[in-house]
């Protein structure tokens, strides 16, 4: 069994081995065995071209870049009935009372009494300026002309704008426009200038170009975010003028009216819709193009209003079985359904059945293109007009009449269906009858597996003409249809009248 060490013992080990450390230390940094010692090795570093950021364009626009509040004059507690928070008194708690700061919170709206300086709304009594909507805006002149969206300012009775210091200022309406979804405020300026940007050449954008973002999402004001075009030319349902931007910057819910901006710093687009079945963002943002923009809004300050082009006509598409039906090699422009009776078009001449490929010598791709062109003449102006009739192109000059404010819709009352066994058309699944005044024919039964079903023909519709002419009976649609045989063509083209609105339907020729 081995001794063990004193106490001695372990004390002259210690001091041995801290002796022999410090002389190899010092041997290490002065003597020849440093050069065994490893070093350490050196951080990653990846040599690379320096990515631009979007720092110099935001510093650059922020300031121009707006907060909008929107306030609207509510009905007071009283005027609605029984709430949670009405009762004897409630108004006159203390500011600092629990009751009155969780209504101030989380009751939707700011507590105060009812605005002096404004006139109620007709037919009900003065209520408490409250906060309903909020969404972004930019000034576009340094003395306070400020661009958002219609929907953002449409329920609102009193306006405000927060720049990106802080300042909230008060904001009149100068007008909207809801067919473009475009709104005016203007802020007095006082004295002072504002920051403002420019709108740029949009038809300069391409898709896969960069765009910034900057708004007020959710309330949080100067939020910057940074994608690219993803798509031009988007139609979603939005109205007659559809032409937006598709952009993959994070827009959510307050970013409307907030501009999109290019690397020069130029306005390209306005944010005004975004597609989320949740509500947020999922990379898919709509914005207004600049060009739209820009003409919408120097008429809102110049008038108040918006005036556009007319003409008068129920156009649709022209599908390829319909440009086959007609003689045309591309399925472009826009064919005519019906003129209005006394409208432009119709006083110069242009007939149904009319397809509509040029105006002013500009290509038309198709009726929403068709529709923005015309829109952007001026009342009044006169307009050359290109249409393809009867295998013909064929110019007709008309004078461009401004849109009516309130255009007669279309009836929805079913047509009544006309009695008889009526004629077949076996080759279509049409089964007919003359109309009670001769013009044209009566689909009394449609075969639900046919073509014509598909393109949407029942029973009650009229058939005014097949390929342009007008028919009263079948022998007249057969004629029609031989006529097309003899000519090459592979569908056959036929009017037909819905209650008062006219379509073209194209079928296909039967071969036998």
């Amino acid at each position: 069994m081995p001794k063990e060490k004193s106490p001695s013992v372990y004390r002259k080990s210690l001091i041995a081995v801290a002796m022999t450390s410090a002389l190899a230390g010092a041997v290490l940094a002065n003597g020849p065995l440093s050069a065994i010692v490893p070093a350490l090795a050196d951080p990653v570093s990846v040599d690379g071209p320096a990515q631009p950021g979007f720092a110099d364009v935001v510093s650059k626009v922020s300031p121009a870049v707006v907060s909008v509040r929107v306030k609207s004059d509510v009905q007071t507690t009283s005027d609605n009935g029984p709430s949670f928070f009405s009762g004897p008194g409630f108004d006159q708690l203390p500011d600092d009372h629990p009751l009155k700061r969780f209504f101030r919170d989380f009751g939707g709206g700011q507590w105060g009494g009812p605005d002096q300086g404004r006139q109620p709304r007709k037919g009900h009594r003065p209520g408490r300026i409250r906060p309903v909507a909020q969404g972004s805006g930019f000034f576009i002149s340094d003395d306070g002309y400020v661009v958002t969206n219609n929907h953002v300012v449409s329920d609102g009775d009193a306006y405000s704008v927060v720049l990106d210091d802080g300042t909230e200022l008060d904001a009149k309406l100068v007008g909207t426009d809801p067919r473009t979804d475009l709104a005016v405020l203007k802020v007095d300026p006082k004295g002072r200038k504002f920051t403002y940007v420019a709108f740029g050449d949009d038809n300069k954008v391409r898709v896969g170009d960069w765009v910034v973002a900057v708004g007020n999402p959710f309330g949080l004001g100067g939020t910057v975010t940074a994608g690219i075009v993803s798509a031009r030319g988007r139609d979603i349902g939005a109205g007659p003028y559809d032409d937006f931007i598709q952009i993959d910057a994070a827009v959510n819910r307050g970013n409307s009216g907030g501009p999109a901006f290019n690397q020069q710093g130029q306005v390209i687009g306005i944010n005004t819709a975004i597609f989320s079945p949740s509500g947020g963002n999922v990379g898919i943002a709509f914005a207004i193009p600049a060009s739209t923009a820009k003409q919408v809004v120097d008429q809102i300050i110049k008038t108040g209003s918006v005036q556009r082009g007319w003409i008068g006509v129920q156009i649709q598409p022209v599908t390829k079985e319909i440009a086959e039906s007609l003689g045309l090699s591309e399925a472009k422009g826009a064919i005519v359904a019906s003129p209005q009776d006394d409208g432009p078009a119709a006083k110069a001449g242009v007939e149904a059945g009319d397809v509509i490929t040029a105006v002013n010598g500009e290509t038309v791709e198709g009726p929403r293109d068709l529709a923005r062109k015309v829109a952007a003449i001026k009342p009044g102006d006169d307009a050359e007009l290109t249409v393809w009739r009867k295998n013909a192109a064929k110019t007709i000059e008309v004078k461009i009449a401004s849109m009516p404010k309130n255009q007669q819709q279309a009836s929805t009352d079913e047509q009544s269906q006309q009695p008889g066994d009526g004629e077949s058309l076996d080759d279509y699944g049409l089964t007919v009858v003359p109309s009670d005044d001769g013009k044209g024919v009566v689909v009394t039964d449609v075969d639900p597996d046919s073509d014509a079903a598909d393109k949407g023909i029942k029973s009650g519709d009229i058939i005014v003409t097949v390929n342009n002419k007008s028919v009263k009976d079948v022998d007249d649609i057969n004629g029609a249809i031989k006529d097309a045989e003899k000519a090459g063509r592979k569908a056959v083209l036929m009017q037909v009248q819905t209650n008062d609105q006219s379509r073209f339907v194209a079928l296909p020729i039967a071969k036998g």
